[in-house]
């Protein structure tokens, strides 16, 4: 109970001798300061990893049995830690019983609540042994040096891939299960990621803030805009390691990779027919579903990618964007740019060698 108390009052009477970090309880000041000294006495049989605390040790230890003691009595959702078990019930309940002494904003965790107060007072206690850069969160700093180590403990259950941290593994499987919790309150459309939800129902409320001081467009997401600057600028940052040819988008880069290592990671859930990109994998899956999402606001005409979509509406705003770069003939899209400038480079064709 005095413990409790002190989570109201504020009261944090034991301070970390190597840096001052203040602590509420003498056994929360002492594994703290095991951080410094490195101290892990705790060491799992499974896989060598080692810990300071004995109840960190023994929730790694679940990681491996797949033990879930801890169940949401709203859903039955199990848990390793019944401090998530805890803050998952809170989002049933809605309850939010920390609040920023700063700015009066509640959270349903105190660890969420401090570190967004360190948001207000600048401080970052975690600094990177390699480099220097420091964090608000112990959790940032690990994954951080993890950059440096090369570590990557979280592995995929399907493909074995491995990841530098749990939720970027959790993200990967959902590729193998198909699995898309997060829904568009709009349109019903779901995703795998909270953020992509998020980013996708900017298209229904047509908000674009970002907007290119070089020709006026503007654009929903910030990485959006980077990349169309580069179409300006000619900056072409992300190299391929096999032939050295440069691209625009890291995860182009990445696609292109795919050409030399012939990896496929994506599968169709209803042929098995693999692909190299997410986004081919997704047009493929539409021929089995039938599915038309993207429709034409002039003629109704429905199509299943949106690629598709914007070339066929400019059959109806007669908008060429792709010009030639010898007669400057103006072109829909720009398959059709990049075959009409063959005829003058005298290189022919795929169509050429068909017919």
């Amino acid at each position: 109970c005095e413990n409790h108390e002190k989570i109201h009052t504020g009261e944090k009477r034991y301070v970390c001798r190597q840096c001052g970090r203040a602590f509420g309880t003498k056994f929360n000041c002492e594994n703290h300061e095991k951080i410094h000294t490195g101290e892990k006495p705790y060491v799992c049989d499974q896989c060598g990893k080692a810990f300071s605390r004995h109840s960190h040790f023994q929730i790694h230890i679940r990681i491996h049995t797949g033990e879930k003691p801890y169940v949401c009595k709203q859903c039955e959702k199990g848990f390793s830690t019944h401090s998530h078990c805890k803050r998952h019930e809170r989002t049933h309940t809605g309850e939010k019983p920390y609040v920023c002494q700063h700015c009066g904003k509640a959270f349903s965790t105190q660890f969420n609540c401090q570190n967004h107060e360190r948001i207000h007072t600048g401080e970052k206690p975690h600094v990177c042994k390699q480099c220097g850069k420091a964090f608000i969160t112990h959790s940032h700093c690990k994954i951080h040096e993890r950059t440096h180590t090369g570590e990557k403990p979280y592995i995929c259950k399907h493909c074995g891939k491995a990841f530098i941290t749990h939720g970027s593994c959790q993200i990967h499987e959902r590729i193998h299960t198909g699995e898309n919790p997060y829904v568009c309150k709009q349109c019903g459309k779901t995703f795998g990621t909270y953020s992509h939800c998020k980013r996708h129902e900017k298209i229904h409320t047509g908000e674009k803030p970002y907007v290119c001081q070089q020709c006026g467009k503007a654009f929903s997401r910030h990485s959006h805009f980077q990349i169309h600057i580069r179409t300006h600028t000619g900056e072409k940052p992300y190299i391929c390691k096999q032939c050295g040819k440069a691209f625009i988008t890291h995860s182009h880069c990445k696609i292109h990779e795919r050409t030399h290592t012939g990896e496929k990671p994506y599968v169709c859930k209803y042929c098995g027919k693999a692909f190299s990109a997410q986004g081919n994998c997704h047009n493929h899956e539409k021929i089995h579903t039938g599915e038309r999402p993207y429709v034409c606001d002039q003629c109704g005409k429905a199509f299943s990618r949106l690629s598709h979509c914007k070339i066929h509406e400019r059959t109806h705003t007669g908008e060429k964007p792709y010009v030639c770069k010898q007669c400057k003939k103006g072109f829909i899209s720009k398959d059709s740019c990049k075959r009409h400038e063959m005829t003058h480079t005298g290189k022919k064709t795929y169509a050429s060698y068909l017919g």
